[in-house]
């Protein structure tokens, strides 16, 4: 993990405010949701992309495609079982 050599201190309740620059490098803009882990003492926090989760596993990879203009977010393994499925109903096999 590397240092961004920024430090924040927290307000009263408990916020702090992720520098521009940080958010610029991100994509993070303004009413974006970010994840907030923690592995043992470091909170991690990431961009939330889960408009970009595949609808058949859930997977969020950079492989993942949108199709039919958005509507549909599949992964490679997605994809995969949409055409087992489909080869299945409609043409008539048996999946494997």
């Amino acid at each position: 993990m590397k240092s961004t050599g920024f430090v924040r201190k927290l307000d009263e309740l408990g916020r702090f405010v992720i520098p521009i620059e940080l958010r610029k490098t991100l994509s993070i803009r303004e009413k974006d949701q970010v994840e907030v882990f923690i592995d043992e003492d470091q909170i991690i926090l990431r961009k939330n992309n889960a408009e970009l989760a595949c609808a058949l596993t859930g997977e969020i990879t950079k492989e993942n495609k949108a199709l039919a203009g958005g509507k549909l977010v599949l992964s490679p393994e997605g994809a995969e079982m949409l055409v087992k499925e489909i080869e299945a109903h409609f043409l008539n096999k048996v999946p494997k």
